[in-house]
């Protein structure tokens, strides 16, 4: 199946529309003009790795506890995890496959059972029931329970929610609802809450966003008739207050956590599955945030992340873009605002998903990045030049 195909699915939370829009300002209106700038060439494409039918998440891990990087994707369309272990030098061996259970769309990774060994947690979307999967230390796994829910899992995250030291799972159901599962400490978990709120969720997040040491959550709505983030504070106990929303752009799809005017609070990065744009709120240390600032990288932003990759001190993003097939690089201007141009690279098919990676072990070079590219059953690597690279490009 090809990449187009999976946006029209349900299943995949990638909600796009084909319209001519500017990917500078991200909207339909006119944008002004460009600002006069040359983005630095900090990353390079390095090589690419076979893994399953469709991924749509990756993930960095030490598996086999070798110190080296592993990555872990799953492969929606052949019902498959590919675990690829790192060799320490930005390659990694051949994919190894686990049959898994039906659709897994995404996952989360922890040490369910304390065994110093990382665990899996998976989203299965077609078979409405999340996944555990325990580590034995060595990249291989071995099938846990089951937990049926109604209906199609489509994100979740895992943390101590209830302050027992136990991790604990917040996963996004399809139907308009946020489950939370309590972890027991042996890998097993009991029912937590169920909220029905909102408007199709597509991704959950965990944060203490005001500082009292209890985990908020953070949910994006992707359906039509709300496109909002909506901020529960936590109880410490497993349970939320009720919500507060914020508008974001149209359809959002994700959302991860950065600081991007250097003020120590948590503000958002959210990606928007239509009109090519992302958002950045930024928050006030109390679980509130400011009206959001929308930016565009290019065309079918789908997920990103937030680092600050020129050395600057001020918070930049790289976002894979499915419909154009590239991975932008924004550099911030420590306001939640970007310089443009980006600098864009050129992917393989439907880059859907990316990580953050060491490739070596010296723990000197700047972090790479691993693309999930949905369209071709592949990860490709890129590499940092590193920053004195980006001195040379004006980047200070």
């Amino acid at each position: 199946m090809n990449v187009t195909d999976w946006r029209m699915r349900p299943t995949i939370g990638s909600f796009f529309t084909a319209l001519a829009v500017c990917s500078v300002c991200g909207g339909t209106a006119a944008c002004a003009k460009t600002e006069p700038y040359n983005p630095p060439d900090l990353f390079y494409y390095f090589a690419s790795f076979k893994v399953g039918k469709n991924p749509t998440t990756i993930t960095a891990v030490d598996l086999n506890h070798d110190s080296l990087t592993d990555l872990v994707t799953t492969n929606i369309s052949s019902n498959t995890l590919s675990i690829l272990l790192g060799n320490g030098d930005g390659t990694f061996q051949d994919h190894v496959q686990f049959q898994v259970c039906q659709e897994p769309r995404a996952l989360a990774l922890a040490d369910f059972n304390h065994d110093e060994h990382a665990d899996v947690a998976l989203a299965c979307s077609g078979g409405d029931e999340i996944a555990v999967l325990f580590g034995r230390g060595n990249g291989k796994f071995e099938e846990g329970p089951h937990y049926p829910v109604f209906r199609t899992p489509v994100s979740l995250t895992s943390d101590d929610v209830n302050g027992d030291r136990h991790p604990d799972l917040v996963v996004a159901l399809r139907n308009d609802k946020i489950k939370v599962f309590l972890g027991t400490g042996t890998g097993e978990f009991r029912n937590g809450v169920q909220y029905e709120y909102g408007d199709t969720p597509t991704c959950v997040a965990l944060s203490d966003l005001n500082g009292d040491g209890k985990l908020d959550l953070v949910v994006t709505n992707g359906g039509p008739m709300s496109n909002k983030v909506s901020i529960w504070q936590g109880n410490g106990d497993g349970t939320f207050h009720r919500p507060k929303d914020y508008s974001a752009g149209k359809r959002p799809l994700g959302v991860s956590f950065s600081d991007f005017n250097s003020d120590r609070h948590s503000d958002l990065l959210v990606i928007n599955g239509e009109r090519d744009s992302f958002t950045t709120l930024l928050g006030n240390g109390d679980a509130t945030f400011n009206v959001g600032k929308d930016s565009g990288a290019n065309a079918g932003p789908n997920f990103g992340l937030a680092r600050d990759f020129n050395g600057d001190r001020l918070i930049d993003v790289a976002i894979v873009n499915l419909q154009s097939n590239d991975l932008s690089i924004l550099f911030g201007k420590g306001d939640g605002t970007f310089h443009y141009p980006p600098r864009n690279y050129r992917t393989k098919a439907g880059p859907f998903a990316l990580s953050f990676f060491r490739a070596t072990t010296t723990g000197t070079e700047e972090p790479g990045l691993a693309v999930a590219d949905n369209g071709s059953g592949s990860v490709s690597i890129f590499l940092h030049r590193g920053l004195k690279q980006g001195q040379k490009l004006g980047v200070e």
